[in-house]
């Protein structure tokens, strides 16, 4: 089992050490009836044979309030088996959540789509075989002890025999385990590539059947398919072997004591009542519990060990960080020979560019939709890795800074805003859990989240998954807000405003324009130019910084879009709203514009 999953299970089962007292506590009382149910079963034929019938039904008479006391303390065990089970799931899935999201921020790697089988299957599995080993495998493992135990008490000789012959079919299936999980992680491995291909395929079938490549694509999935298949069959051959297990502990001792019934029975070592008690423990109790054992073992038991070790693979190593651990002590940017591609073979987006960006001010980066503004954010925020060339926070590379620290102190707000469930409050001080109510009530007036507020009953309402109760703009505002409230000195608008009115806009760039601290606003309207102390223009192979007045007495492209503006007075220049009118046609290797966000 891999060291971070088993580590992650071991963790949080031993903070519940007291509940798993009370398991066993009422494990053992719940397996009390096969304890005792060979003894009383041979009291009862016993005294019956020798026509002793009120000792006789006094037994039978224990035996049914056994199993009623064995009944209260399985109802009692459900509880306490949950209060294990779902801690383990929740702490899986946080994780894995969180190994693959460090994954896709440090990496320029396509997300990993296998992550989806991971966590709907893999995690769910574990959860499944933990219920089960705490619901089946303790009831079993109690149960074998407690008929072994009876039997002991009952027939020494019998039990001596039957506990040999269960040991050695142990040690067979020990031996044949290592074989099972390697087959078993071979097909754990191979219904996540199967998971990989597939997502592929389903998200590239547009170019796909551009490039009259559907049936590549199918035979690459249907080779997937046909391997998991081929490595499915090879564990079920394997796990067909436990029948050979089962027979040696569990129906063996059966045959060897009914061969030996006569002889016992001739020399006194058993009576018949005492006989036909073992025979009860062995058949009722040990080897049904022995099959069920191996059973599960074989089955539910390796795929916790394969499916622990897969996740435990993927979780983000703690305190793993790519920087050397710098901390900046000032908040200028300045970038040099920055050059991007999104493929080793793609024309770049971004092509040697390099310009300055002193601490307190603010810039406006404009362009055509799809030039590259997008990118460039990635790249400046250290979310993309630069081809060549450097960004400098501070004086120091990105790369060396400490990510904790680069994290707290630069914060970008993409188009689409993130509303998780929960209050507003909690959506609003997540990057400042210590926020003060004067604060919060400051923020909310700055970006102008006062009357959402107030409309949903103040800042303690909740708000549903995804923020449903609120509109595209609302759910800007928060974003707004939330980072407003945060400790970054360092804040860039990706378009972050896009669903407001030109009014609401220019108070939300106002309010970050007076906090302390530098500004990068990626502009969705060319009017936010006009407020920015320098301008970013982005021409193609081309870009050219300076204030307003110095690009549009320089740049033709910069002058004819803010003529457009001017001249519709604030009113949309396309059906999508304001937007700056594309006029590139520059594009990468997979036909879209060099930017991934067509709207930017």
């Amino acid at each position: 089992m891999n060291g971070t999953g088993r580590t992650l299970l071991l963790s949080v089962v031993r903070e519940r050490r007291s509940t798993l007292a009370w398991i066993l506590l009422w494990s053992i009382v719940e397996t009390a009836p096969v304890g005792v149910s060979g003894l009383l079963i041979a009291t009862a034929i016993d005294h019956f044979l020798s026509h002793d019938v009120p000792p006789a039904t006094v037994a039978l008479a224990a035996l049914l309030v056994a199993a009623l006391v064995g009944a209260v303390a399985t109802r009692r065990l459900f509880p306490l088996m949950a209060a294990v089970i779902e801690p383990v799931r929740d702490a899986f899935v946080t994780a894995l959540v969180e190994g693959v999201l460090t994954d896709a921020v440090r990496s320029a790697r396509p997300p990993d789509l296998a992550s989806v089988a991971r966590l709907t299957q893999q995690v769910q599995t574990v959860r499944e075989v933990l219920h089960a080993g705490l619901r089946i495998v303790r009831q079993i493992v109690f149960a074998s002890v407690a008929a072994l135990v009876g039997l002991s008490l009952l027939a020494p000789l019998v039990a001596l025999i039957s506990g040999g012959l269960v040991l050695a079919a142990l040690a067979l299936f020990a031996w044949l385990l290592p074989g099972l999980t390697a087959r078993h992680k071979a097909v754990l491995l191979a219904e996540e590539e199967v998971a990989q291909r597939a997502g592929t395929a389903f998200s590239g079938v547009r170019d796909a059947i551009a490039c009259a490549g559907e049936q590549r694509v199918i035979a690459d999935v249907d080779r997937a398919v046909d391997e998991q298949r081929r490595r499915a069959r090879a564990l079920a051959r394997a796990t067909s072997a436990r029948t050979l297990v089962v027979f040696v502990g569990g129906q063996l001792p059966v045959l060897v004591l009914l061969a030996a019934a006569p002889s016992l029975l001739r020399h006194g070592y058993v009576s018949l009542g005492e006989l036909a008690g073992a025979v009860a423990y062995l058949t009722v109790g040990l080897e049904p519990a022995l099959r069920r054992l191996l059973e599960v073992m074989a089955t539910w038991g390796l795929e916790m060990a394969v499916s622990v070790t897969r996740l435990g693979e993927t979780f983000a190593e703690p305190g793993e960080s790519p920087g050397t651990g710098l901390v900046p002590d000032a908040y200028d940017l300045r970038i040099e020979g920055l050059t991007f591609a999104y493929g080793p073979h793609a024309t770049p987006v971004v092509q040697d560019l390099g310009f300055a960006v002193p601490e307190g001010s603010h810039l406006a980066i404009v362009g055509p939709s799809g030039i590259g503004k997008s990118t460039l954010a990635g790249l400046l925020t250290g979310l993309l890795t630069a081809r060549h060339g450097r960004v400098l926070l501070g004086g120091a590379d990105l790369g060396g800074i400490d990510p904790r620290e680069l994290r707290r102190h630069m914060a970008l707000i993409p188009q689409e805003a993130y509303v998780f469930t929960g209050t507003l409050r909690e959506n609003l001080i997540y990057l400042a859990p210590r926020a003060t109510e004067a604060e919060i009530a400051r923020a909310l007036a700055a970006v102008g989240l006062r009357a959402v507020a107030d409309r949903l009953g103040g800042i303690d309402a909740r708000v549903g998954a995804g923020g449903a109760e609120l509109s595209q703009g609302e759910r800007q505002l928060v974003s707004l807000a939330r980072v407003y409230l945060s400790p970054a000195r360092l804040v860039i608008l990706d378009e972050a405003t896009s669903e407001l009115d030109p009014e609401a806009e220019a108070k939300a760039e106002a309010a970050f324009a007076r906090r302390t601290g530098t500004l990068i606003v990626i502009a969705h309207r060319i009017s936010s130019a006009h407020r920015a102390d320098q301008v970013l223009l982005l021409d193609g192979d081309t870009a050219h910084l300076g204030t307003h007045d110095q690009l549009a007495a320089a740049s033709p492209l910069y002058a004819d879009l803010v003529c457009h503006w001017d001249h519709e007075r604030g009113r949309p220049l396309t059906p999508s709203g304001n937007r700056l009118a594309p006029s590139s046609n520059r594009l990468t290797p997979s036909g879209n514009r060099g930017d991934k966000d067509a709207d930017t």
